[in-house]
């Protein structure tokens, strides 16, 4: 795949509500996303992500977290003109790899249809949840 025509953001302000709610739209479960709900969520992620294509937002996630111990993605949408090509694992690569995240040692995410395209980058199915663990939980 060349990514030569895609640029990656770390940025809300990078992104329109009405933008991401149109990526939702192909989701099953962000069909009933609203706007204000969308505003909100953007509002009070930690930490947004997002592929463009000529102009057009094609790719997106986010992060909440507390940039230390733990971090949860959510919403990882790629656009099916633009699955199949590696756009998601860059996507992903880009998240994981990003100063602000790469050294969070738990990452937990909630899917059922993600499962296998995370497994390439440590992540393990647990009941209800999809987690990566980069080093051992120390409690005291």
């Amino acid at each position: 795949m060349d990514l030569s025509e895609y640029t990656f953001y770390d940025n809300k302000l990078a992104i329109a509500p009405h933008e991401v709610k149109a990526l939702y739209r192909f989701i099953w479960w962000g069909k009933s996303r609203t706007d204000e709900g969308i505003v909100r969520m953007l509002d009070n992620s930690s930490m947004c992500f997002s592929v463009r294509y000529k102009g057009q937002l094609v790719g997106f996630c986010r992060i909440i977290t507390d940039f230390v111990y733990r971090a949860s993605l959510w919403d990882i949408i790629i656009h099916p003109d633009h699955q199949g090509q590696g756009l998601g694992t860059a996507l992903m690569n880009y998240v994981l790899g990003h100063p602000a995240i790469k050294d969070i040692p738990l990452i937990i995410t909630y899917t059922s249809d993600l499962y296998p395209f995370l497994e390439k980058w440590g992540f393990e199915q647990l009941p209800g949840a999809v987690l990566l663990l980069r080093s051992p939980i120390e409690y005291s």
